[in-house]
């Protein structure tokens, strides 16, 4: 029992760090316009490799070359609507400042190896009573 805990326990110090870097490597193989700042950067990428394998030109069925048109271009200004200001609320959280967005991501490798610590406690314990119990 104490080789399954630990068993356990390095599996998930070891390979829970590396979740989100595998998902990071992967995100990267496959490209979106969304993964662009402006047209140039992903006209840039679709000039790599004309066939277009992260199918960055795909306006309305047309291939015309010209990759994410909806991508703002460099130099170009658009002007902005003037922004409308309300007055701020007074009330914290209530008034909708603040508040949280939810536990990191290590905050929850952290607590899913202090919930595997406690598990190998308990079956530890459990295998000791029963020891001493004979």
């Amino acid at each position: 029992m104490p080789a399954l805990c630990a068993t356990a326990l390095t599996l998930l110090v070891t390979a829970g760090p590396a979740a989100p870097m595998a998902h990071a490597a992967l995100a990267r193989t496959d490209l979106d316009c969304r993964d662009f700042a402006f047209q140039e950067d992903a006209q840039a990428e679709f000039n790599r490799d004309p066939r277009d394998p992260h199918r960055l030109d795909q306006d309305q069925g047309v291939d015309d070359g010209i990759a994410c048109e909806i991508l703002p271009r460099r130099g170009v200004t658009v002007p902005s609507p003037v922004p409308t200001l309300s007055p701020l609320p007074t009330q914290g959280v209530r008034g909708g400042l603040g508040g949280i967005t939810g536990p990191a991501d290590f905050e929850v490798a952290l607590g899913a190896g202090l919930a595997v610590g406690a598990l190998g406690l308990t079956a530890g314990y459990v295998r000791y009573r029963r020891r001493v119990d004979r």
